[in-house]
């Protein structure tokens, strides 16, 4: 079976993956916390992270779901940038990583069987790569919001999962603008409704 490209991300009611004023000390933006805050006490989420306890309930068991269907990951700089240190020698993905970036650097080889690959050469040099490592399991593009859009436009992601918060941010980091006015077709999937989020899985239609 050919490999599945997805995309799963928290995001507000008002479409922001991010808050206002996103930078390297500040990655979740202004007024940001609620996108990320439910996620943290997920148990799930904190076995990745080497710590115990956290909460066993469906949000849990969805997260644990996409954690164990990854088999590499592609992200962008400025999301490697801002969870370099955080991640420390034990970083929770336990895949191969493929870092888009314009900053060469060797490959970094982690604990857990995480490895950092730096791709200079563009999208789909590191998403075949990717497919490469992933095996039977699926290539996730974790982000930041301007990777997502790139392989969104370019037509290289096959499922979108979002975790729709309860909040409404009125500004941020919006994951679907620059997209340009041409029709995407979604098959939906699944949806699951919890007090932090409501769960879509979506499918995109070729």
């Amino acid at each position: 079976m050919p490999t599945t490209v997805t995309a799963d991300l928290a995001i507000t009611l008002d479409g922001c993956v991010a808050g206002p004023n996103v930078t390297l000390d500040n990655p979740g933006g202004d007024g940001g916390e609620p996108i990320f805050d439910w996620i943290h006490t997920l148990a799930s989420w904190r076995e990745r992270q080497g710590m115990t306890g956290g909460v066993e309930n469906r949000d849990s068991e969805l997260v644990r779901e996409w954690f164990d269907a990854t088999g590499a990951v592609v992200m962008g700089r400025m999301m490697y940038d801002t969870g370099e240190e955080f991640w420390g020698e034990d970083p929770p993905f336990r895949t191969p990583v493929f870092v888009l970036t314009n900053r060469p650097r060797p490959t970094l080889v982690k604990k857990g069987g995480t490895t950092f690959t730096f791709v200079t050469d563009g999208i789909h040099s590191a998403l075949e790569q990717a497919k490469a490592a992933a095996g039977d399991r699926n290539v996730d593009i974790a982000g930041g919001a301007d990777t997502v859009r790139q392989y969104l436009a370019a037509d290289l992601v096959d499922e979108l999962q979002l975790h729709v918060v309860p909040v409404l941010l009125g500004d941020g980091l919006r994951l679907f603008e620059g997209l340009g006015a041409r029709r995407r077709d979604l098959e939906q999937v699944r949806v699951v409704g919890t007090p932090s989020a409501t769960h879509l899985k979506y499918r995109f239609t070729k």
